[in-house]
Protein backbone atom coordinates (compact mmCIF):
# COMPACT_ATOMS: atom_id res chain seq x y z
CA UNK A 1 0.00 0.00 0.00
CA UNK A 2 1.01 3.41 -0.58
CA UNK A 3 1.90 5.96 2.16
CA UNK A 4 -0.79 8.32 3.13
CA UNK A 5 0.66 11.80 3.94
CA UNK A 6 -0.56 13.74 6.57
CA UNK A 7 -2.97 16.70 5.44
CA UNK A 8 -1.37 20.11 5.39
CA UNK A 9 -1.91 22.76 8.14
CA UNK A 10 -4.63 25.37 5.94
CA UNK A 11 -5.98 21.81 4.56
CA UNK A 12 -6.77 21.09 8.18
CA UNK A 13 -7.56 24.27 9.35
CA UNK A 14 -10.40 24.54 6.39
CA UNK A 15 -11.73 21.57 6.89
CA UNK A 16 -12.27 22.37 10.60
CA UNK A 17 -13.52 25.34 9.85
CA UNK A 18 -15.94 23.80 7.24
CA UNK A 19 -16.62 21.33 10.33
CA UNK A 20 -17.31 23.96 12.45
CA UNK A 21 -19.55 25.92 10.09
CA UNK A 22 -21.71 23.03 9.70
CA UNK A 23 -22.27 22.76 13.85
CA UNK A 24 -22.80 26.67 13.81
CA UNK A 25 -25.72 25.96 11.48
CA UNK A 26 -26.83 23.48 13.71
CA UNK A 27 -26.85 25.58 16.33
CA UNK A 28 -24.45 23.58 18.07
CA UNK A 29 -21.73 26.62 18.06
CA UNK A 30 -24.00 29.82 17.72
CA UNK A 31 -23.90 31.04 21.27
CA UNK A 32 -20.33 31.16 21.12
CA UNK A 33 -19.84 32.91 17.80
CA UNK A 34 -23.14 35.10 18.21
CA UNK A 35 -22.00 37.31 20.92
CA UNK A 36 -17.77 37.42 19.14
CA UNK A 37 -19.25 38.94 16.08
CA UNK A 38 -21.93 41.16 18.40
CA UNK A 39 -19.09 43.39 20.19
CA UNK A 40 -16.88 43.70 16.76
CA UNK A 41 -15.90 46.60 15.81
CA UNK A 42 -15.18 48.03 12.36
CA UNK A 43 -12.37 49.88 13.83
CA UNK A 44 -10.21 47.40 15.49
CA UNK A 45 -8.60 44.73 13.87
CA UNK A 46 -9.63 41.15 13.23
CA UNK A 47 -11.26 39.49 16.28
CA UNK A 48 -10.36 36.16 18.05
CA UNK A 49 -13.36 34.35 17.61
CA UNK A 50 -15.10 31.39 19.01
CA UNK A 51 -14.66 29.33 15.96
CA UNK A 52 -10.90 30.29 15.79
CA UNK A 53 -10.53 28.65 18.85
CA UNK A 54 -12.00 25.21 17.81
CA UNK A 55 -10.08 25.64 15.07
CA UNK A 56 -6.55 25.78 16.66
CA UNK A 57 -7.99 22.91 19.72
CA UNK A 58 -8.88 20.38 16.81
CA UNK A 59 -5.78 20.67 15.20
CA UNK A 60 -3.74 20.10 18.39
CA UNK A 61 -5.78 17.01 18.73
CA UNK A 62 -5.03 15.88 15.38
CA UNK A 63 -1.36 16.94 16.12
CA UNK A 64 -1.27 14.55 19.30
CA UNK A 65 -3.17 11.60 17.44
CA UNK A 66 -0.22 11.82 15.00
CA UNK A 67 1.77 11.63 17.99
CA UNK A 68 0.46 8.94 19.43
CA UNK A 69 0.07 6.91 15.80
CA UNK A 70 3.99 7.30 15.58
CA UNK A 71 5.03 6.17 19.30
CA UNK A 72 2.97 3.47 18.07
CA UNK A 73 4.83 2.06 14.90
CA UNK A 74 7.87 3.10 16.40
CA UNK A 75 7.12 0.33 19.49
CA UNK A 76 6.23 -2.13 16.45
CA UNK A 77 9.22 -0.71 14.20
CA UNK A 78 11.43 -1.80 17.84
CA UNK A 79 9.15 -5.29 18.81
CA UNK A 80 10.20 -6.73 15.02
CA UNK A 81 13.77 -5.50 14.99
CA UNK A 82 14.27 -7.32 18.67
CA UNK A 83 12.19 -10.16 16.85
CA UNK A 84 14.52 -10.43 14.02
CA UNK A 85 17.73 -10.29 16.12
CA UNK A 86 15.94 -12.83 18.28
CA UNK A 87 15.51 -15.26 15.56
CA UNK A 88 18.98 -14.20 14.29
CA UNK A 89 20.90 -15.19 17.42
CA UNK A 90 18.77 -18.31 17.57
CA UNK A 91 20.00 -19.32 13.94
CA UNK A 92 23.22 -18.18 15.04
CA UNK A 93 22.71 -20.21 18.08
CA UNK A 94 21.71 -23.10 16.19
CA UNK A 95 24.20 -23.43 13.75
CA UNK A 96 26.80 -23.36 15.72
CA UNK A 97 25.14 -26.61 17.47
CA UNK A 98 25.11 -28.15 13.68
CA UNK A 99 28.96 -27.40 13.19
CA UNK A 100 29.93 -28.60 16.93
CA UNK A 101 27.80 -32.23 16.06
CA UNK A 102 29.58 -32.30 13.14
CA UNK A 103 32.94 -32.07 14.32
CA UNK A 104 32.32 -34.35 17.12
CA UNK A 105 30.76 -36.78 14.44
CA UNK A 106 33.77 -36.37 12.42
CA UNK A 107 36.39 -37.33 15.70
CA UNK A 108 34.12 -40.03 16.62
CA UNK A 109 34.61 -41.83 12.77
CA UNK A 110 38.10 -41.02 12.88
CA UNK A 111 38.52 -42.11 16.54
CA UNK A 112 37.13 -45.72 15.41
CA UNK A 113 38.68 -45.50 12.02
CA UNK A 114 42.05 -45.78 13.74
CA UNK A 115 40.49 -48.29 16.35
CA UNK A 116 39.48 -50.54 13.27
CA UNK A 117 43.04 -50.11 11.60
CA UNK A 118 44.83 -50.94 14.89
CA UNK A 119 42.84 -53.78 15.57
CA UNK A 120 43.31 -55.02 12.30
CA UNK A 121 46.94 -54.65 12.06
CA UNK A 122 46.94 -56.93 15.48
CA UNK A 123 45.16 -59.54 13.89
CA UNK A 124 47.12 -59.11 10.85
CA UNK A 125 50.15 -59.32 13.63
CA UNK A 126 48.71 -62.20 16.07
CA UNK A 127 48.02 -64.11 12.10
CA UNK A 128 51.82 -63.90 11.22
CA UNK A 129 54.11 -67.03 11.20
CA UNK A 130 58.35 -66.28 11.72
CA UNK A 131 61.15 -68.91 11.57
CA UNK A 132 61.78 -70.29 14.66
CA UNK A 133 65.51 -69.78 14.49
CA UNK A 134 66.92 -66.81 12.02
CA UNK A 135 68.78 -67.86 9.51
CA UNK A 136 68.94 -71.30 10.44
CA UNK A 137 68.11 -74.39 8.29
CA UNK A 138 67.28 -78.49 8.39
CA UNK A 139 69.66 -80.22 9.54
CA UNK A 140 67.39 -83.47 10.20
CA UNK A 141 64.17 -83.88 7.91
CA UNK A 142 60.81 -85.11 9.20
CA UNK A 143 60.13 -89.03 9.28
CA UNK A 144 64.15 -89.38 9.01
CA UNK A 145 64.60 -93.55 9.88
CA UNK A 146 67.41 -93.72 13.08
CA UNK A 147 67.50 -95.89 16.17
CA UNK A 148 68.13 -93.06 17.73
CA UNK A 149 64.28 -91.97 18.31
CA UNK A 150 62.00 -94.40 19.98
CA UNK A 151 59.44 -94.32 17.54
CA UNK A 152 62.25 -95.50 14.63
CA UNK A 153 61.70 -91.97 13.03
CA UNK A 154 62.23 -88.45 13.79
CA UNK A 155 58.73 -86.89 14.44
CA UNK A 156 60.18 -83.21 13.40
CA UNK A 157 62.87 -81.60 12.27
CA UNK A 158 66.19 -80.36 13.77
CA UNK A 159 67.46 -77.03 12.89
CA UNK A 160 70.57 -76.07 13.32
CA UNK A 161 71.62 -73.99 15.82
CA UNK A 162 74.72 -73.45 18.42
CA UNK A 163 73.63 -73.15 22.23
CA UNK A 164 72.54 -70.05 23.28
CA UNK A 165 71.29 -68.74 20.00
CA UNK A 166 67.38 -67.19 20.25
CA UNK A 167 64.36 -69.52 19.95
CA UNK A 168 60.84 -67.72 18.48
CA UNK A 169 57.22 -68.48 18.92
CA UNK A 170 56.69 -69.02 15.15
CA UNK A 171 52.93 -67.40 15.90
CA UNK A 172 50.65 -66.20 18.82
CA UNK A 173 49.21 -68.75 21.60
CA UNK A 174 49.24 -70.53 24.74
CA UNK A 175 52.00 -71.49 26.53
CA UNK A 176 50.50 -75.31 27.69
CA UNK A 177 53.83 -77.09 28.95
CA UNK A 178 57.23 -75.19 29.88
CA UNK A 179 60.22 -77.89 30.95
CA UNK A 180 61.71 -81.10 31.06
CA UNK A 181 60.39 -83.27 28.49
CA UNK A 182 62.32 -86.44 28.49
CA UNK A 183 64.25 -87.75 25.52
CA UNK A 184 63.44 -83.29 24.24
CA UNK A 185 65.31 -82.10 27.21
CA UNK A 186 64.07 -78.82 28.04
CA UNK A 187 61.00 -78.23 25.73
CA UNK A 188 58.38 -75.32 25.33
CA UNK A 189 54.97 -76.66 23.19
CA UNK A 190 52.11 -73.64 22.73
CA UNK A 191 48.83 -74.10 21.44
CA UNK A 192 48.41 -71.52 18.65
CA UNK A 193 44.40 -69.74 18.25
CA UNK A 194 43.72 -72.23 14.98
CA UNK A 195 44.16 -74.78 17.13
CA UNK A 196 47.20 -76.64 16.25
CA UNK A 197 50.69 -77.18 18.73
CA UNK A 198 54.23 -76.33 17.57
CA UNK A 199 57.03 -77.97 20.02
CA UNK A 200 60.59 -76.33 21.02
CA UNK A 201 63.32 -78.80 22.05
CA UNK A 202 66.65 -79.70 23.50
CA UNK A 203 66.35 -76.04 24.93
CA UNK A 204 69.52 -74.84 27.28
CA UNK A 205 67.16 -72.56 29.05
CA UNK A 206 63.40 -70.88 28.73
CA UNK A 207 61.68 -67.75 29.17
CA UNK A 208 57.83 -68.76 29.58
CA UNK A 209 55.95 -70.89 31.76
CA UNK A 210 52.53 -72.49 31.30
CA UNK A 211 49.65 -70.52 30.78
CA UNK A 212 51.50 -67.28 29.47
CA UNK A 213 50.58 -65.98 26.18
CA UNK A 214 53.09 -64.85 23.21
CA UNK A 215 52.82 -63.29 20.29
CA UNK A 216 54.82 -64.06 16.85
CA UNK A 217 58.62 -63.95 17.18
CA UNK A 218 58.62 -63.82 20.84
CA UNK A 219 61.78 -65.19 22.92
CA UNK A 220 60.49 -68.36 24.40
CA UNK A 221 64.01 -69.99 25.09
CA UNK A 222 67.15 -70.60 24.07
CA UNK A 223 68.78 -73.59 22.28
CA UNK A 224 70.84 -76.60 23.66
CA UNK A 225 71.84 -79.89 24.00
CA UNK A 226 69.72 -80.80 26.86
CA UNK A 227 67.88 -84.29 26.69
CA UNK A 228 68.78 -87.02 24.06
CA UNK A 229 70.93 -85.25 21.60
CA UNK A 230 74.74 -85.83 19.78
CA UNK A 231 75.06 -82.11 19.60
CA UNK A 232 73.13 -78.43 20.01
CA UNK A 233 70.60 -77.82 17.74
CA UNK A 234 66.94 -77.04 18.21
CA UNK A 235 63.95 -79.75 17.52
CA UNK A 236 61.26 -78.34 16.11
CA UNK A 237 57.56 -80.18 15.88
CA UNK A 238 53.74 -79.17 14.56
CA UNK A 239 50.87 -81.10 15.93
CA UNK A 240 47.57 -81.62 16.12
CA UNK A 241 47.28 -81.90 19.32
CA UNK A 242 49.51 -81.05 22.64
CA UNK A 243 50.80 -84.80 22.80
CA UNK A 244 53.72 -86.71 21.40
CA UNK A 245 52.33 -88.94 18.72
CA UNK A 246 49.92 -86.33 16.95
CA UNK A 247 52.73 -85.00 14.93
CA UNK A 248 52.46 -83.08 10.98
CA UNK A 249 55.30 -82.13 8.72
CA UNK A 250 56.52 -79.06 9.83
CA UNK A 251 57.67 -78.01 6.59
CA UNK A 252 54.28 -77.88 5.00
CA UNK A 253 52.88 -76.92 8.15
CA UNK A 254 55.19 -73.48 7.96
CA UNK A 255 54.72 -73.29 4.22
CA UNK A 256 51.06 -73.08 4.35
CA UNK A 257 51.37 -70.34 6.89
CA UNK A 258 53.86 -68.41 4.37
CA UNK A 259 57.25 -69.65 6.10
CA UNK A 260 59.84 -71.50 4.04
CA UNK A 261 62.01 -73.44 6.06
Amino acid sequence: MGKHRRPSRAARVSANVAGIATLTAAGVVAGVAAPAFAASDDSRGPEDTGLTQAVVISDVMADNVGAQAETQRSAADEAAARLQAEETAQKKASDAKERHAEAERKIKEEREAKERAARDEERKRLGTYVSPIDGSYVSTSYKASSGLWSSGSHTGIDLHAETGTSVHAVAAGTIVEAGWGGAYGNNVVIKHNDGTYTQYGHLSSLDVSVGQTVTPGQQIGLSGATGNVTGPHLHFEARTGAGYGSDIDPIAYMSAHGVSL
